[in-house]
């Protein structure tokens, strides 16, 4: 990894995460709030991870399910509040080449392995569902653990490829980065070819993220289906509530997701950038863990004990 063209703000190997500077007025409310949501974040996520490992009654294969995703929305949000309330905090909004890097596997390990996770949450779904005669045969205590474990393998191997790829890129000119250690931002900062790691970064791309929620779509395809054919509608509601809040979870995401990467990066549209991607990395593991509190029974019962 490379750096040239120092400019008056950063050193040849340090780049300026731009964030909110052009609000000096609202720095204050604005690490107040970012503080008090992640510790939301973090302390809601850990007591649904306590609840899981600690209740008997959660320890079923939906329930390993949630407390994973909670385990890791905690470690995703983690990757980017924290330098954003230190950049509130001290006014440093420079990091290092290495630190970017960093930043940038460990953010893209993360969301990989979130789509792969709500993929498997989705097909424990349709199982419960559409075959719930086998679901103990089919959704086994090995099964459901070899799922989460190739979710959190396969996402920290994609993000490792795309990672080695950008990192061997030269980076010059202003060295300011919008939001913060993303591909886009980082590509449009290089000097030098990058066809490669483009080409690299699209087909990671599909196996990570467009094959997982093509994977999901059809699996609530599916379940929608089963749901219609059932004859009574206190049992069609009974059944659809079931997965409801992994549904809405689902939406939130990849809504957020697209938006966040497929809106065109213009200057018009620069502070609407901004707007999705703090719904996309903040907002978001906060509404899930909302949703999975107050829409769920058994985690609700848990909390009052």
């Amino acid at each position: 990894m490379k750096t040239r063209k120092e400019d008056n703000q950063t050193s040849p190997m340090e780049f300026l995460l731009l964030g909110m500077r052009n609000m000096p007025t609202l720095q204050i409310p604005l690490f107040l709030l970012s503080l008090i949501i992640y510790l939301v974040i973090v302390i809601g996520n850990i007591l649904i991870v306590v609840l899981v490992v600690s209740e008997q009654h959660l320890h079923t294969p939906m329930y390993t399910f949630l407390g994973t995703l909670s385990f890791l929305e905690t470690w995703y949000s983690s990757t980017i509040l924290p330098r954003l309330l230190a950049s509130f905090l001290t006014g440093d909004r420079t990091i290092s080449a290495h630190g970017c890097m960093a930043q940038f596997y460990f953010f893209s390990s993360f969301v990989a392995t979130e789509c792969y996770l709500l993929g498997a949450m989705s097909y424990d779904q349709y199982l419960a569902i559409c075959q719930p005669l086998l679901y103990a045969s089919l959704m086994t205590w090995k099964i459901c653990l070899q799922l989460v474990a190739a979710s959190w393998l396969v996402g920290m191997l994609v993000s490792a490829i795309v990672t080695a790829f950008l990192s061997q890129i030269n980076f010059c000119g202003h060295k300011t980065i919008d939001h913060f250690c993303d591909f886009t931002p980082l590509l449009e900062l290089s000097c030098s070819d990058t066809s490669v790691v483009t080409l690299v970064s699209f087909i990671v791309s599909f196996l990570s993220i467009l094959f997982p929620f093509l994977f999901t779509l059809v699996s609530y395809v599916c379940i929608t289906a089963a749901i219609l054919r059932i004859s009574s509608n206190m049992g069609r509601q009974k059944t659809f509530s079931t997965c409801f809040s992994h549904l809405i979870v689902v939406t939130i995401f990849y809504i957020t997701l697209l938006l966040a990467y497929l809106l065109p990066r213009t200057a018009l549209l620069k502070q609407l950038n901004k707007a999705f991607f703090f719904l996309y990395t903040v907002l978001t593991p906060l509404v899930n863990l909302f949703i999975y509190i107050l829409r769920n029974k058994e985690v609700r019962e848990a909390l009052r004990k």
